[in-house]
């Protein structure tokens, strides 16, 4: 079981036959598209004047669920992240089918369907188009058969990196945005800096935990992660021990760091792999699924309340052994 009280433990994560090996790469010309219809807006018809903004018009439907955002700014590696994430629940864990009544688009499975076609091939996802919400909505059936581990509603909400930028300074995010964060929903913040660029970005995290808390989740109660991702440049695809980690948060994010430790929030580190470039294009040579089998169990986790991988109830316990 994570527990949140220090940080992750990665004895775990170091099984040298989770890694796969691709050897054959294809080209793909195939674009991110973005769900464009996950929110409603009631325009005004333009009568020759400007009419004066009585607030947001915007709207989000379908809150029965459990909501995932990234924070990061761009080429941070959010999209490779929810990418890895995905595959590994739906090629380890269990299975993610689609949620029925989703306001998904048919555009947004077009995005499902790269995401898992691509992360095959090497192929890692094209950046986001900046004003735009991409939301994934799923049921995630995990193949364990305790009941304490039970199925649970996943819906995934990404933005690019430009838009991060627009809270500086006092600012606010566009429409799409702001009604997630506004909207009484669970939500669920994955926060994204990679190993390369964390140092310029220590300030622009903490603008956006503040953020949160003028919009009043307190960081006390709402689930945070900090990943650093791209670990793979260090040279390493993982860190020697946990202090390891936190050397390098301490020191290249001490104002961040600061926040999570008084918080008691959560950190971890993520890597795709090998990555190497090719012809001009980054290309997954080595694919690594452990960093994501961590943070998809950090998130089940913090959503139902057991372990991903729970051994049972005692009498399940029993029941497993003889079905075996």
């Amino acid at each position: 079981m994570i527990n949140k009280d220090r940080p992750f433990s990665f004895d775990d994560y170091d099984r040298e036959n989770d890694f796969k090996k691709f050897e054959d790469f294809n080209t793909s010309n195939n674009e991110i598209i973005t769900d464009e219809n996950i929110y409603i807006n009631n325009e005004i018809e333009d009568d020759g004047f400007v009419p004066t903004s009585s607030g947001t018009t915007t709207t989000v439907k379908n809150k029965d669920s459990n909501f995932v955002f990234f924070y990061g700014t761009s080429a941070s590696g959010k999209s490779v992240i929810l990418s890895a994430i995905l595959y590994y629940l739906n090629s380890f864990a269990g299975v993610l089918r689609p949620k029925l009544g989703s306001p998904n688009s048919r555009e947004a499975h077009v995005l499902l369907a790269d995401f898992f076609e691509n992360i095959k091939k090497g192929i890692l996802p094209n950046r986001t188009t900046r004003d735009q919400v991409t939301r994934l909505d799923f049921v995630f059936d995990p193949n364990n058969k305790s009941v304490k581990v039970p199925p649970v509603s996943l819906s995934f909400l990404e933005t690019a990196g430009e838009n991060h930028n627009e809270i500086s300074r006092g600012g606010k995010y566009v429409d799409g945005i702001e009604a997630y964060l506004n909207s009484d929903i669970p939500l669920n913040f994955i926060i994204v800096t990679s190993y390369d660029r964390a140092h310029h970005e220590d300030s622009k995290i903490v603008e956006f935990l503040d953020y949160l808390e003028r919009k009043g989740k307190n960081l006390k109660n709402v689930n945070v992660l900090l990943v650093i991702s791209k670990w793979d440049k260090s040279g390493n695809m993982g860190v020697d021990n946990e202090q390891h980690l936190e050397n390098f948060i301490s020191e290249r994010l001490s104002m961040t760091n600061n926040r999570i430790d008084t918080y008691n929030l959560s950190k971890t580190y993520f890597t795709i792999g090998n990555v190497q470039n090719q012809g001009g294009m980054e290309k997954i040579t080595l694919l690594n699924l452990d960093s994501a089998e961590v943070i998809a169990k950090w998130l089940y986790y913090n959503i139902a309340g057991y372990d991903l991988d729970y051994e049972g109830t005692f009498w399940e316990k029993i029941k497993f052994s003889f079905s075996k």
